[in-house]
């Protein structure tokens, strides 16, 4: 029987290698955003290379999404199914000033930029700060 993180990645035609898997239930477990950083924490004998390709292909393949939070280092987080990352699919994300969390608020969804004539939507970045139930 398949484990969830190989069903995800089959269905989105990734080849489920041992790397893939591994960071793809990282992902999985600790549902948050995480850095390069922290995901290879949970790794002895690594390559940062090779997650950070791994961290990309997810991205292509729309299983992860990145995040800009402000602090400097890129966050990365699961995508919902069915995201392609388009304008309809962003959220506000949600950064903690004290323990530096940053959730996805995927309930709440960017609102339209109604952006003027002539002008082409590539991306955008919503991030609220302020203090997590946690810390608050």
């Amino acid at each position: 029987m398949k484990s969830k993180a190989e069903h995800k990645l089959i269905q989105k035609k990734i080849i489920p290698t041992p790397m893939r898997l591994l960071v793809l239930n990282i992902l999985l477990q600790y549902q948050k955003a995480m850095s390069l950083y922290e995901i290879q924490q949970h790794f002895e004998h690594a390559d940062r290379s090779t997650i950070y390709r791994t961290i990309k292909t997810f991205q292509k393949k729309c299983i992860k999404h990145s995040i800009d939070d402000g602090t400097s280092v890129v966050k990365y987080a699961l995508c919902d199914e069915g995201c392609c990352c388009r304008s309809k699919d962003l959220h506000i994300h949600f950064l903690c000033l004290s323990c530096k969390t940053t959730y996805c608020l995927k309930d709440r969804p960017i609102p339209e930029s109604g952006l003027p004539k002539n002008f082409k939507f590539e991306s955008a970045n919503y991030v609220i700060k302020g203090y997590c139930p946690e810390c608050n």
